[in-house]
């Protein structure tokens, strides 16, 4: 492995990096939309209104386009291990191999089962399996997110696991192994983020639809009334959700919290909340740092005067690099509280009767259509980047993972898939955006018939379809 900052090991990060930042979006959005899916699903089946049916038909197209490339760009990573990542992959398989295994037995296999059925079943099974079908892959996206996160959460905080003298990991407790001491904490806060993400491009694509005029489609105007109804919900638990998270990570990886929080005396105590500044390692301090006294203390601590670990408390080759983590932990706690100010604000705006035409909160709710992806990815980079200098916290350092490959084949193939995934990605999100951005279209509920038509009648006195 050559010396230098572009190194073997550097280039085979980046690599795994940059596919996993492209495929992350995808799965993200989906398990968000599959819920949702089988939300207006499943008020059409209860209220007989087709406007419910219409935002289904609507969204269903666009999550078919979302799980193909979630797919695909999920299998590049898997070879990734065997290529660039053989040592890791041989010293952890037996942990990690049969968790990702379950995910497939599992979530996959119920996904791709009942997905069909979804998207083109309707006219053979009837309204109700169809809507059974859905249900199912709603579910399966949650199954795929608990073993995903749980292989990952393992490699944050390790437990239930023997070390054998060749340095091959075994589990010794199935159950510490999926249940380790951060999983929990990070599962319920990256399924919240997804349901925030997903949230936020439909409450996106319906404001864009009335900022076009658009006002009088009922399916737009619900389908904005929907997505920031679970804004409003979502984003203030998402809050204290992270909290919570932190809390957890001070106390197995407070090298992380160090990088986040920016500080590098050995304790802090009271520890500032340092709202931004520019960390230096050469210097070993956060220059032209703007703070705000004890605050650090009391969110980390819940005390005035609780004590935190900083930087120079680990050695130096113990310590995570501080800028990504500082910069990408502030853009998603940013973020964050800009989501709770929209539904916030759409939350004011319904009790006023003005959920629809506020142009304000529509240019807001539009802005705001992307940022769901940009906090996520910021927070992976931050818990991924923390981690470091390990790729199994305290046990196995990311330079023994790597396999003995050359810094330029690394370097190669990194350029092959930034162009390969420039064009084919490209082409899939512009087509997927120009699907959002397109009217929902709305069928005459006084002459819908055929395999669509509502299951049961409603006694509302109008069509059975309701108004």
């Amino acid at each position: 492995m050559s010396d230098g900052w572009l190194n073997a090991e550097i280039l085979a990060r980046v690599q795994f990096a940059f596919t996993i930042s492209f495929h992350i979006i995808f799965p993200s959005f989906t398990i968000g939309l599959a819920s949702f899916l089988a939300l207006v699903e499943g008020l059409w089946l209860v209220t007989g209104k087709s406007l419910y049916l219409d935002l289904f038909k609507h969204w269903v197209k666009i999550f078919a386009l979302s799980f193909g490339m979630g797919v695909v760009s999920g299998v590049v990573m898997s070879y990734q291990f065997g290529t660039n990542w053989g040592p890791f992959s041989v010293a952890t398989g037996s942990v990690l191999g049969p968790l990702l295994g379950y995910e497939v037995l599992t979530a996959f296999f119920l996904e791709a089962g009942f997905l069909g059925i979804m998207l083109f079943g309707m006219d053979k099974v009837g309204p109700r399996l169809h809507f059974l079908a859905t249900l199912l892959v709603a579910i399966g996206t949650l199954i795929s997110a608990f073993w995903i996160l749980s292989a990952n959460s393992w490699m944050q905080t390790p437990a239930g696991y023997a070390l054998d003298p060749d340095g091959r990991f075994h589990a010794t407790n199935w159950l510490e192994v999926v249940f380790n001491p951060s999983f929990p904490y990070r599962f319920v806060h990256m399924v919240t983020a997804a349901f925030l993400t997903s949230a936020l491009v439909i409450s996106a694509a319906s404001a864009w639809r009335l900022l076009k005029g658009d006002g009088q489609s009922a399916a737009t105007r619900h389908a904005f009334s929907l997505a920031t109804g679970l804004i409003l919900v979502a984003a203030p638990l998402q809050v204290l959700l992270g909290d919570a998270h932190g809390l957890n990570t001070l106390a197995y990886q407070p090298a992380k919290i160090a990088a986040m929080e920016g500080h590098w005396a050995e304790e802090v105590s009271p520890a500032p909340l340092i709202l931004f500044g520019i960390p230096d390692e050469a210097r070993e301090e956060t220059r032209f740092s703007i703070e705000i006294p004890s605050l650090g203390s009391l969110i980390l601590t819940h005390s005035l005067d609780g004590a935190i670990k900083g930087m120079k408390a680990f050695p130096p080759d113990e310590r995570p690099p501080m800028a990504i983590p500082f910069f990408a932990f502030r853009i998603m706690v940013g973020l964050g509280f800009l989501m709770v100010g929209l539904g916030t604000f759409a939350g004011v705006q319904r009790l006023r009767g003005r959920l629809s035409e506020s142009p304000l909160l529509h240019w807001y709710a539009l802005a705001m259509g992307p940022m769901g992806f940009v906090a996520i990815l910021a927070g992976w980079f931050t818990t991924e980047v923390g981690r470091q200098p390990y790729v199994v916290h305290g046990l196995m350092r990311t330079e023994d993972g790597i396999s003995p490959i050359a810094a330029p084949g690394a370097a190669a193939s990194l350029v092959a898939f930034v162009l390969v995934y420039g064009i084919v990605f490209t082409v899939g999100i512009r087509y997927m955006l120009k699907m959002m951005g397109s009217p929902v279209k709305e069928d005459d509920p006084s002459t819908e018939d055929g395999p669509f038509a509502h299951p049961g009648p409603i006694n509302n006195g109008e069509t059975s379809h309701g108004a």
